[in-house]
């Protein structure tokens, strides 16, 4: 069997990203990869400015407290003040610009307003260091920075920083086409008759899922009949449009599973035994177009429902975000405390699901086997669990979140 950092190895030497770029909305992006750098033309803020509600003022002016000054502007946010004269005070608010000339600002909890002629005058109740509550020109980013860089995944917080140096549109990688399908007599819809024999299909629905939170364009084409001729005009349609093919279960030697006899009659097929579980099963190969001469690329996943998941998480997400150019391929692990008993220790890499709890460990869900998806809609994430390791109470394990597992 094939350890898994090694076929995934295998599998990033073999795709190379599509290459396809288009221009967005800087406020549509969310989720694409930047096919181009963001560097900002401007400073960020672009001028000195109030980090709250209070006062403007010279620090030499307010040497002691209880220092009154009279107020001699109000600057709101979006209103470029006067030049700041010394022996007063300017009323300021958040994100307004510092007057030239003012070095510190005292927040409005900490002055007394004194009524008096025009906009009165402050009382300051404390002496605050030099250059208290301003934020400083450039100090978030400056002129020229690189602030977001080719093969970046955009995330809402990307955005936001795309917009704050300006940029109003964004070059990021076009969406890979995705195609999907099923094959299996058994499988029925949700909504239709559960037939003697029959289930519901539900790794369409996951997959489906896991394809749209990768930002990919998927093309479902529904549920295939377990026949070769119909096995292999679904991956002919497949190809034809897509980028990626992905099934789940059939790629066994039996005489209802059709999609291994179907791919190597279309393109070319390799079957890997990995030594991980759930879900060592795996095909990867390729299916010809005939309209081009090129090929999409095609991933058979096991047809259990927790190994399909398992699977795409560690094999097929890495795989679709090279296709994008994402730099980021892999996600981030956490090492946490482990509050159960794992005694039997597998030759298989072994990937569990697990619960965070109230006092900073994780639980296990009691039933790990790869047919039980309830294990997942519980679980936070997955603990890799080394082949051979047997696991006690107390001990330290790797997590790997679904937070970063299934987006």
């Amino acid at each position: 069997m094939l350890p898994l950092d090694e076929a995934l190895a295998r599998l990033l030497a073999a795709v190379q990203p599509l290459g396809r770029s288009e221009m967005l909305l800087t406020a549509e992006a969310l989720g694409r990869v930047l096919s181009q750098d963001v560097v900002s033309l401007l400073d960020v803020p672009p001028a000195d400015n109030s980090a709250m509600d209070g006062y403007a003022f010279c620090a030499a002016d307010v040497r002691e407290p209880g220092t009154v000054l009279p107020v001699a502007q109000r600057v709101p946010a979006g209103v470029v003040g006067a030049a700041h004269l010394p022996g007063t005070a300017a009323r300021i608010f958040t994100g307004a610009q510092v007057p030239v000339g003012a070095d510190t600002v005292l927040m409005q909890e900490q002055c007394e307003a004194v009524p008096g002629e025009g906009l009165g005058a402050v009382r300051f109740l404390s002496v605050p260091e030099l250059g208290n509550a301003i934020r400083r020109r450039g100090e978030d980013v400056e002129r020229g920075a690189t602030v977001l860089s080719v093969g970046s995944r955009l995330d809402p917080a990307g955005l936001g920083l795309a917009a704050s140096v300006g940029a109003a549109q964004l070059k990021v990688a076009r969406r890979p086409r995705v195609a999907l399908f099923s094959t299996g007599d058994e499988l029925v819809m949700p909504g239709e008759p559960l037939r003697p024999g029959a289930i519901y299909n539900s790794n369409r629905f996951t997959l489906r899922g896991l394809l749209q939170g990768l930002g990919c364009e998927v093309l479902d084409l529904g549920i295939v009949p377990d026949r070769l001729d119909a096995t292999r005009a679904a991956l002919r349609d497949a190809a034809a449009q897509a980028d990626l093919i992905i099934t789940s279960g059939g790629v066994s030697v039996g005489e209802e599973d059709h999609l291994r006899p179907a791919v190597q009659a279309e393109g070319q097929l390799e079957l890997w035994q990995i030594a991980i579980k759930p879900g060592k099963p795996l095909a990867f190969g390729s299916v010809r177009r005939n309209h081009d001469g090129g090929s999409a690329w095609f991933i058979g996943l096991p047809g259990n429902p927790v190994a399909s998941l398992v699977t795409f998480c560690l094999l097929v997400r890495p795989v679709i975000l090279r296709l994008q150019g994402a730099t980021r391929l892999h996600p981030r692990a956490y090492a946490l405390r482990a509050d159960f008993n794992w005694p039997r220790a597998d030759r298989r890499q072994e990937f569990l699901r697990a619960r965070l709890n109230e006092a900073g460990g994780l639980d296990l869900f009691a039933n790990q086997s790869s047919g039980v998806l309830s294990s997942a809609v519980w679980g936070d994430g997955l603990v890799d669990n080394p082949s051979g390791r047997s696991i006690a109470p107390g001990d330290t394990v790797r997590f790997l979140p679904f937070s970063e597992l299934l987006s």
